[in-house]
C-alpha cells in the first residue's frame, strides 16, 4: 500500500535507536569482505528501481548511500546510463570496494575525460551533489536516522528526488516468536514504523513523503543457510541480546527448533517487511517575520521549482 506522509507534530521521543555500535560495526566489516551484496539487497533494489518512473526528470547525478552492499549498480545504470554515478560508503574498506568497482578500464573514454564516477566517505560529501539519491536497505541498520536524513537533504540538490528501502517491525516475526519460545532473548534489533520513517522525513525538511511497504517471505533448504543469510543480512545488533558466547549445545537446540518449523518440502521459511520511501527536497525558504524580504533570484528559484513539480506527465 502507498501512504501519502501528512505534517507531523514535532517530535518527542529520542533520536537515536538502540543499537549495537559494536555489532553494527563488524557487519559493516563482513560486508567489506564479501564478494557481494546479500540476495535479499539485491532483489529489493530490483523492486525498488520499479518505482523510478515517479520522478519524472533525469538526474545528471545519482548518488548511492552504502554503494557496495546496497547492490544496486546494475538497475541504476540501466535505468541512468546518462548520468554520472556517485558512491558513497561508512567506512575505508567499504570504500575502498565502491572505488574498486568505480575504476574505469584504462581503454574507456572515462578515464580521459575526467567523468569517472567519484565515491566518499559519509562525511566528506560535498552538498548539492547528487539529483537522486538511492539508499538501498540502509536505514535500519544507522543508530541516529534523523542524523542520517539531515545528511542526506545536505549532499541532495535543490529539487532532487530522494528513494530508500529499509527493513520495517513485521520482519522475521517467526524466528522473534520462536526465540520468546525457547528463552533465547531478542533475535534482532527492533525496527523503526514507516509512519515514523515518514515523521522524520517531514522533520528534516523533505517535501511530500511517500511510504508503502510489502511483506516479501524467503525460504531455505537448512536452518544453517538460513542463519548463515542473517548473518550476511547484518547479524544482531540489538543490545538486548543474550550476553556471552553460546555454547555448541544452544546451537544445536536452535538447528532443531528451526527444522521443526520447516514446511512439508522441508524448507523453512520467514518473513521481511521492505518498506520504501521518496521524497524530494525542496528550495529552502526564507525565514517568516512580520516582514521578510525575499531576492528576485530566491523568487524565481521558487516559481521554476513550483513549475517543474506541478508540470503534467
Amino acid at each position: 500500500m502507498s501512504t501519502p506522509v501528512p505534517a507531523a507534530s514535532p517530535a518527542t521521543s529520542s533520536t537515536a535507536r538502540d543499537l549495537d555500535g559494536a555489532a553494527v560495526a563488524r557487519a559493516l566489516a563482513r560486508w567489506s569482505a564479501a564478494p557481494q551484496a546479500p540476495w535479499l539487497h539485491g532483489e529489493v533494489a530490483r523492486r525498488m528501481a520499479e518505482r523510478l518512473p515517479v520522478i519524472r526528470s533525469q538526474p545528471e547525478a545519482v548518488l548511492q548511500w552504502w554503494a557496495h552492499a546496497g547492490g544496486s549498480d546494475a538497475v541504476l545504470r540501466e535505468t541512468y546510463p546518462k548520468a554520472r554515478q556517485l558512491k558513497v560508503e561508512p567506512t575505508a574498506a567499504l570504500l575502498g570496494r565502491s572505488l574498486e568497482g568505480a575504476a574505469a578500464p584504462w581503454w574507456s573514454a572515462r578515464r580521459w575525460t575526467g567523468a569517472e564516477p567519484s565515491a566518499w566517505l559519509e562525511d566528506d560529501v560535498p552538498a548539492a551533489c547528487g539529483g537522486l539519491l538511492w539508499a538501498n536497505m540502509v536505514l535500519h541498520a544507522v543508530v541516529d536516522p534523523p542524523a542520517l536524513l539531515a545528511k542526506w537533504r545536505r549532499v541532495l540538490a535543490v529539487d532532487g528526488f530522494l528513494m530508500f528501502s529499509t527493513l520495517g517491525p513485521g520482519t522475521l516475526p517467526e524466528l522473534r516468536a520462536l526465540y520468546r519460545e525457547l528463552g533465547f532473548g531478542s533475535p534482532a534489533a527492533a525496527l523503526v514504523d514507516m509512519h515514523d520513517i515518514g515523521d522524520m522525513l517531514v522533520h528534516a525538511g523533505f517535501a511530500d513523503p511517500v511510504m508503502d511497504q510489502e511483506q516479501l517471505t524467503i525460504t531455505w533448504p537448512t536452518p544453517q543457510a538460513l542463519l548463515a543469510e542473517l548473518r550476511h543480512l547484518g547479524g544482531n545488533a540489538d543490545p538486548q541480546r543474550m550476553a556471552g558466547l553460546r555454547t555448541p549445545r544452544w546451537h544445536a537446540r536452535l538447528l532443531q527448533a528451526l527444522q521443526a518449523r520447516a514446511a512439508p518440502d522441508g524448507r523453512i521459511a520467514l518473513r521481511f517487511e521492505v518498506v520504501y520511501g521518496h521524497a524530494f527536497n525542496p528550495p529552502p525558504r526564507p525565514a517568516l517575520a512580520a516582514q521578510t524580504s525575499v531576492s528576485l533570484d530566491e523568487m524565481r528559484t521558487m516559481v521554476r521549482a513550483g513549475a517543474t513539480r506541478t508540470k503534467p506527465p
